[in-house]
């Protein structure tokens, strides 16, 4: 009970309110508190001898003597519902809860009897209690420290198998999974299962600073493996490492991982396995058990807590799993093509010479210059082509190139002109196969980039006046050499009269050579 009559004595002496608080035995609050409340209603010392301390409870405090009718009772079970929502605390909840009692003219509790009040209502109806962890919102994840053993069929040889953990802290449900190795391929692949083991995604994924999941620990910037990274986003989570030598920031997991080396790890210590299968196996008929095994200090089980308050919370799978990358850097060849897994890739020709990364999955190949994609492949088989060029990819000029077949030949003969058609289909003609005529014919367009068409279609003219089978290296000779430019008639006139010249033309003599005197 609280001493009313001596609070007011000692301060109508003048003595201090901590003073007041050491001689009573009561806080300093509830001094504070006393002389605040005499002071608005009045009250001061020296009072009459009949006025207890009950009186003045009743006179400063009146709510504190009505029944407890009158207070409002918390409803634990929207309490408890109301925590699973992301930033909702006990203390928000018990703020709105004395706004909706003084405005039913009810008297709320404190806040201390507040969360008292849900702790008791948790812990007698409720697996789990939402003070410290809200449901799905944190994965633990780590390897156990003990392993586990294969036994070789031939030698007898001892294999060791690595153990993952993975546990929900709300709940306290774990998935574990055996692999032959903890790179990272492992760590990815057991993070994937787990997902789909517990059939939603976490918020927050707490691993530790292992070299698989971070490639650079730090306090406050810690540097995430890009694989591990990527699968993060893809699955819309996010990833927040332990702080280094702090096994607290992951509680549950630490725990559990304590946990499972006694009822599995320890509890196949006596049996063979022979094949990483039948160990999985084992493993889940014993995590089956350990997760079903009723709670020690409450109700339940972590399979029906996870069920029944946090299933509910983690966010629903993609559509699609993630597929598994991996990535390196390579520099654009003069080429441009980068080489990937002895297998050769082109890229736009403008990045030659840059330094790109590759990222790499079961079916595709993607580069990426200063975190943009340039250029994205279907992965070549191990045993097919080694090349895979994208025309896009190419020069004008190469492409150009490329696109080079008959149809575009003789497309681009006719737009020269009839001659020039006709020379082409001739040259196809007389090569046994398509492409190397292909190869004769495109040396036309280069001669009509260097000369023009009109000159190699005059040369065509003139060529096709001689010979029914032309050649590439014919038309070349009469555009180095500028026949073309002549008219093939006129220079038939002047032949035809330097014939008629030579028969009435002066004739020399044998003595003109040097020829002996027949005198003689």
């Amino acid at each position: 009970m609280v001493k009313y009559r001596e609070i007011l004595r000692l301060q109508a002496q003048g003595v201090t309110q901590r003073g007041i608080a050491s001689s009573c035995g009561h806080s300093r609050n509830t001094v504070r508190e006393v002389l605040k409340r005499a002071e608005e209603k009045g009250v001061c010392w020296p009072l009459d001898k009949d006025v207890t301390d009950l009186d003045l409870l009743s006179i400063l405090f009146p709510e504190k003597k009505l029944p407890s009718d009158h207070r409002r009772k918390p409803d634990g079970e929207y309490i408890h519902k109301e925590l699973a929502k992301s930033g909702v605390t006990l203390s928000l909840l018990w703020d709105e809860y004395s706004v909706q009692s003084r405005a039913n003219n009810e008297i709320p509790y404190s806040y201390r009897q507040f969360c008292r009040f849900y702790n008791d209502y948790a812990r007698k109806t409720k697996a789990t209690m939402r003070i410290k962890r809200k449901p799905g919102e944190q994965l633990e994840v780590d390897w156990a420290g003990d392993t586990m053993h294969l036994t070789d069929h031939l030698t007898g040889e001892k294999i060791p198998v690595y153990i993952f953990v993975s546990v929900l802290p709300c709940s306290q449900y774990a998935y574990v999974e055996a692999f032959l190795s903890m790179n990272s391929e492992s760590w990815i692949t057991a993070h994937i299962h787990a997902f789909e083991f517990f059939g939603g995604i976490p918020r927050i994924i707490v691993p530790d600073n292992l070299k698989t999941g971070v490639t650079k620990s730090s306090r406050t910037e810690p540097i995430i493996n890009p694989t591990y990274q990527e699968m993060a986003e893809h699955y819309q989570t996010t990833i927040i490492p332990a702080r280094v030598s702090h096994p607290k920031d992951k509680p549950s997991v630490e725990v559990t991982v304590g946990h499972i080396s006694t009822w599995i790890i320890a509890s196949l210590r006596n049996q063979k396995f022979f094949t990483l299968i039948e160990v999985n196996k084992a493993i889940k008929e014993k995590l089956e058990e350990f997760n079903t095994k009723d709670f020690q200090k409450k109700s339940g089980n972590r399979q029906k807590a996870f069920l029944e308050e946090e299933k509910f919370a983690l966010m629903p799978l993609p559509t699609s799993s993630y597929e598994m990358a991996t990535w390196t850097t390579a520099t654009v060849q003069p080429d441009y093509h980068i080489k990937a897994d002895s297998k050769f890739y082109s890229v736009p020709y403008d990045y030659i010479k840059c330094t790109v990364d590759v990222r790499m999955t079961r079916t595709i190949v993607e580069v990426f210059y200063k975190n943009a994609r340039i250029a994205s492949h279907k992965r070549l088989s191990r045993y097919g082509d080694s090349f895979q060029t994208i025309p896009d990819h190419m020069p004008r000029k190469h492409q150009q190139y490329l696109e080079l077949d008959k149809e575009y030949i003789l497309k681009w003969g006719k737009s020269a002109g009839p001659f020039t058609l006709l020379t082409i289909e001739k040259i196809l003609e007389s090569y046994p196969t398509e492409k190397q005529g292909l190869k004769s014919t495109f040396g036309l367009i280069k001669l009509a980039d260097k000369y023009s068409i009109e000159r190699v279609e005059d040369a065509c003219e003139r060529i096709l006046s001689y010979t029914p089978r032309p050649k590439l290296k014919s038309v070349q000779t009469i555009l180095k050499t500028g026949q073309d430019k002549f008219d093939p008639k006129m220079v038939t006139k002047k032949s035809s009269e330097r014939k008629n010249d030579s028969a009435y033309g002066f004739t020399r003599g044998a003595n003109y050579y040097g020829g002996k005197n027949h005198d003689n």
